[in-house]
């Protein structure tokens, strides 16, 4: 399934559809380059499952996590970017506990460095650069 965006307000929308798609999964994978709006998209969830901002991205710290009120079933949110880390990093940070648990939502970026750890269940997202502002978002089942 792919969909493009034009502008930020398109990429918070798709967010709406991803979390249709999970389908009782709770992890999204999100692929991409440098600045290909893992960080806008991730934002564009926690809007819509109604997190308490504000949102950044998790570069130096690894992983934040939020409050959730319930909706789509999700109680707590939790945002890993681990461009900086590799599997053996995610005990210290209860990964296990954390994906297994059903009422969190996990979105990870940069899930290529953690790949031995990623359970098969997960929704993956790559996003692609077309120009300055539009984005190409290929989503599969991983």
């Amino acid at each position: 399934m792919e969909f493009e965006a034009c502008n930020l307000k398109d990429t918070r929308e798709l967010a709406k559809t991803i979390l249709d798609l999970l389908n009782g999964r709770n992890i999204i994978l999100l692929e991409g380059s440098l600045g290909a709006g893992k960080t806008t998209l991730t934002q564009g969830l926690l809007e819509e499952l109604r997190a308490e901002g504000p949102f950044t991205s998790p570069t130096f710290v690894v992983m934040k996590d939020y409050k959730l009120d319930g909706k789509k079933g999700f109680l707590k949110a939790f945002h890993f970017d681990c461009y900086r880390i590799d599997s053996s990093d995610l005990t210290e940070m209860s990964w296990h506990e954390v994906i297994t648990n059903k009422d969190n939502l996990v979105v990870v970026e940069w899930p290529e460095k953690i790949k031995e750890a990623l359970p098969k269940d997960s929704l993956c997202i790559k996003i692609e650069i077309v120009d300055e502002s539009k984005r190409k978002f290929i989503i599969k089942n991983n």
